[in-house]
This record gives structure tokens, C-alpha cells and sequence, in this order.
């Protein structure tokens, strides 16, 4: 085979995997947000309070808490592959279970849906630290826009095919994206992972990074070659991300869930229209993944990205108490701010862990802290305004939310030069 075959084929099996590694993130939020556009009509039918519509709109984000640390053991011992594939498969059970029966078979559906998408939190940042070493910004880009592109299809379809076969076939429906990205995944792992995984295990890490020398050892910027790292639980920057990736979180949920609330209580739209509206944070999401790996090509520092990032967030609490008629400015704004941030932080833990094992365990414990306080944000919100009577309070916390943010990101980024 001639040099420029070799290339080519090389470039082909690149292409499968981060196709694989798309269509997975599309399965990693869709089922989540496929609810909210039809949520009345499944309180109607399962006869629910609005406690127990909470349970299924929450319990998610909370599993993506509480299974974190579990999901980073089952990776270390199963290996990436298998794991997505389970991660894979459960999801296309969990989303059938949701729409076949009354409340409590809907519950279980939703808790397998949250346990398998944070399968795919944990794995997905290793899997591009070891297979993408010298295009992590982009590669991480690239998966933040498939999550948020994920929303926008189910936010934005799931009403329409509801309309026409009813609710509990339109959620079902969205199956076929878990269908598809399996068939992509095994593809383009099936018949490599085995005996790189049974390689890796030998050296104690099931990874192929481990096991070759070509993951995210050898592509980390911040960590210099043949450097000792600390464990990636004692070192301040996985802390720091985790405050950072908790701002995050909570301002992200919290405001996913009320956006379309606050639209119409502050400018009188009507509630379908303000429900569309609200999309577009989702929509510009999916600039913001693909515009930060632009940005760091272009050899911009990451702590400017990253305050840029910040900048973009308050415009929507700070806009929509001082001017609400522009929310599209402000919801585009913060809706690219929230992408790029996403893409900042597993940029930072996957270029930043320096092995396998670290990345596992530093991506975990960001996660783990940091989707517990999103699963608060909606409440916490709710809370507020129903105490306060208004939404301007409940927008203020929202500023502080982004603020911390902000604050944790920047010395996380000051932590990373300092050890670099």
C-alpha cells in the first residue's frame, strides 16, 4: 500500500470514529429535552401532579449526579467500548419504557435514560483524549455541538410528530437516534477495542491511550513529557473546574427550564411563541462548541476565550432585567456562551489529565459536583420567584451563578500555567 493510501485510510478510520463519537452526543441530551415540548400532555394522560412531572424532568440531571463515580469504576474495569455500547442500548430501552405504560414504568424509563447519558458524560472527554491527541479543542467542539443539536431536534420536533401520532409514540420515536448511533459506534470499535482493552488491562488501565502511547498523555499541553502528575483528585484544578462546571450547570438548567416562562411573563409573549423563542439558547449552543475550537486554533489564549465566554453568559439575566424586549440578543448571546464554556472545561480536563486513569477521575469528580448543583437550578429558581414574585431576584441568582463560574474558570486556567 502506497504512503498516500496509508494516509487516506487512516483519514477514513479518523472520520468513523468522531461520526461514532457525534452520533452518540446526539443520544446524550435529546431524550431529556424531548419531554419538555409535550410535558401538559403526558400530565394529562398519566393523570401527574406537578411534583411528579418534576420527577421526570429532574431525575436526569440528578442521576448524572449520583451515577457519576459509579460510571468512572465501570469504565475503568469495562473499557470505553463496552460501556457506550451499554450506554447505547439503554438508552433505547429507557426511552420505549418511558412511553409504554402509566407513571411508574415512565419513571424507571427515565431513570435508566439519566443512568446511560451519564455513561456517555464520563466517557465521551476520554475517548477524545485518547483517540483525537492532537485535535482535542476541535473534537471537543464538535461534541458539544452535536449535545446541544441533539436538544434542537427533539425541542423542536417532538410537538409536531405528537400532534400526529400522539405523545407516547413521538418520545418512542426518538429510539432511532440511540439505533443508529450503535450501529456507527460498533462500526467503528467493534473490532478494535478487545485486545487493546485486554492490553491496556495489563499495564492497569483499559484504555488504548495506556496501552500505546498514543492518548492523552502524549497530546497534553499542560503537562510536560515524562512529569510526574499528582493524583487528579489533590490537584486545585479539578476543583476548580468543578465549581466552575457547577456555575455552569445551574445557570444552564435553570434556565432551560424557566426561559420560556420569564419570555412570557416579562414581554407578554404569547406561550407557544415564548417556548420557540427560548430554542434559540439551545440553537447558538452549537456555535459556541464549534467557534471556541476556531478560537484556540487561531492561537487566542484560553483564559480570553474563556472571559469571553463569561461576558456572553450575563448579557441574558443582566439583559432581561434592564431590556427585555431584546431577548433574541440575549438569548443568542448567552446561548453561544454556554456552548463555548461546555467545550472550554472538557478541553481543560482532557488536555490537562496527563493518563487515562486521571482523565476518568477528573472528569468524574467536575461532573459529578457539578451536576448536582444544576439538578438544584430549576428548583432554587422556582423558589425564588414564587418567594420573591417576580422573576428579577430569580435572575440575580442566575448572574451569581455565572459569576462563580467565571471566577473558578479563570483560576483553574491560572493553576494550569502555573504547572505547565
Amino acid at each position: 500500500m502506497t504512503a498516500a493510501a496509508r494516509r487516506a485510510a487512516a483519514d477514513g478510520a479518523r472520520g468513523l470514529l468522531l461520526a461514532a463519537v457525534l452520533l452518540y452526543a446526539l443520544n446524550l441530551r435529546a431524550p431529556i429535552t424531548a419531554l419538555a415540548p409535550v410535558v401538559d400532555d403526558v400530565q394529562a394522560d398519566l393523570g401527574l401532579s406537578a411534583a411528579g412531572v418534576g420527577l421526570l424532568t429532574g431525575v436526569p440531571v440528578l442521576c448524572f449526579a449520583l451515577a457519576t463515580p459509579l460510571v468512572a469504576v465501570l469504565l475503568a474495569r469495562q473499557g470505553t467500548t463496552r460501556v457506550v455500547t451499554a450506554s447505547l442500548v439503554t438508552v433505547l430501552v429507557g426511552t420505549v419504557l418511558r412511553s409504554v405504560d402509566g407513571f411508574g414504568t415512565a419513571l424507571v424509563g427515565t431513570v435508566l435514560i439519566g443512568a446511560a447519558i451519564t455513561a456517555g458524560n464520563v466517557a465521551v472527554p476520554v475517548v477524545i483524549g485518547r483517540d483525537f491527541p492532537s485535535a482535542v479543542p476541535r473534537a471537543t467542539g464538535l461534541y458539544t455541538a452535536a449535545l446541544n443539536a441533539g436538544s434542537v431536534l427533539t425541542t423542536t420536533l417532538t410537538e409536531p410528530l405528537a400532534s400526529l401520532v400522539g405523545w407516547r409514540w413521538a418520545l418512542a420515536s426518538w429510539g432511532g437516534l440511540a439505533v443508529l448511533g450503535l450501529g456507527v459506534w460498533r462500526r467503528a470499535y467493534g473490532r478494535r477495542a478487545d485486545p487493546q482493552v485486554r492490553a491496556a488491562g495489563a499495564a492497569g488501565d483499559d484504555d488504548v491511550g495506556a496501552a500505546t502511547g498514543t492518548g492523552a498523555d502524549a497530546s497534553t499541553e499542560a503537562v510536560g513529557a515524562g512529569r510526574a502528575v499528582p493524583d487528579a483528585l489533590r490537584r486545585p484544578v479539578t476543583w476548580l473546574l468543578a465549581v466552575s462546571f457547577a456555575g455552569q450547570a445551574f445557570g444552564y438548567y435553570a434556565v432551560s427550564a424557566w426561559l420560556p416562562t420569564v419570555l412570557h411573563d416579562g414581554t407578554g409573549m404569547d406561550p407557544t411563541a415564548s417556548g420557540g423563542a427560548a430554542a434559540l439558547f439551545q440553537l447558538f449552543g452549537m456555535v459556541g462548541g464549534v467557534a471556541v475550537p476556531l478560537a484556540l486554533s487561531r492561537r487566542v489564549p484560553m483564559r480570553v476565550v474563556s472571559l469571553a465566554i463569561a461576558l456572553g453568559w450575563v448579557t441574558l439575566p443582566i439583559g432581561l432585567v434592564l431590556a427585555p424586549g431584546a431577548w433574541g440578543v440575549w438569548c443568542t448571546l448567552a446561548g453561544v456562551a454556554q456552548g463555548g464554556n461546555f467545550a472550554v472545561i472538557f478541553t481543560v480536563v482532557a488536555q490537562t489529565a496527563g493518563s487515562q486513569r486521571a482523565a476518568r477521575r477528573m472528569s468524574a469528580a467536575v461532573q459529578s459536583f457539578g451536576y448536582a448543583c444544576g439538578a438544584a437550578g430549576p428548583s432554587v429558581l422556582g423558589a425564588v420567584h414564587a418567594a420573591s414574585g417576580g422573576w428579577q431576584a430569580p435572575l440575580l441568582v442566575v448572574l451569581g451563578s455565572i459569576l462563580t463560574m467565571a471566577v473558578a474558570a479563570q483560576l483553574a486556567l491560572r493553576s494550569v500555567r502555573r504547572t505547565a
